[in-house]
């Protein structure tokens, strides 16, 4: 019924972006549950949809460069087809993008939180060792190296 390749194409980027979508909604149960092997293989499974849409991107570019022109050279049906389509695009794409921002900021908090354990490890070990230097006097050494 519908064989105009830019249509297609688009049918083919707004499926990838609901794929993208569900995906990122399983990367965030990983990210929230700090599930680390499960994250990898969601990010990879995002990878190659991606791939797909660079692919599906080369096909309907030249017709966004002139999107105004493309439409008129469409009939009714197709224009408001073409359109509908281009809009769940950009609704999807924003879903994607707030999304993967809320991971972003979840996993820097969790970075933050990290450095601040370490530094406080880091802290609670030198106070150890000046305490046993203070109560205990210099360690000495265990090995004669003027010999």
């Amino acid at each position: 019924m519908n064989n105009d390749p830019i249509i297609l194409a688009l049918e083919e980027q707004v499926d990838c972006y609901r794929r993208l979508s569900k995906l990122a909604e399983v990367q965030h149960e990983h990210v929230t549950h700090s599930h680390t092997e499960g994250l990898l293989e969601v990010l990879g499974r995002r990878q190659e949809v991606l791939v797909q849409l660079n692919r599906l991107e080369a096909i309907v570019s030249p017709a966004k460069r002139r999107w105004g022109e493309y439409l008129t050279e469409i009939d009714e049906t197709r224009r408001a087809a073409a359109e509908a389509l281009l809009l769940e695009t950009r609704r999807l794409l924003q879903q994607i993008t707030e999304s993967d921002q809320r991971d972003a900021l979840v996993l820097q908090q969790r970075k933050l939180n990290l450095g601040k354990q370490i530094q406080q490890a880091s802290s609670a070990r030198q106070i150890n060792r000046n305490y046993a230097a203070a109560a205990y006097g210099a360690p000495k050494p265990r090995m004669n190296i003027t010999q």
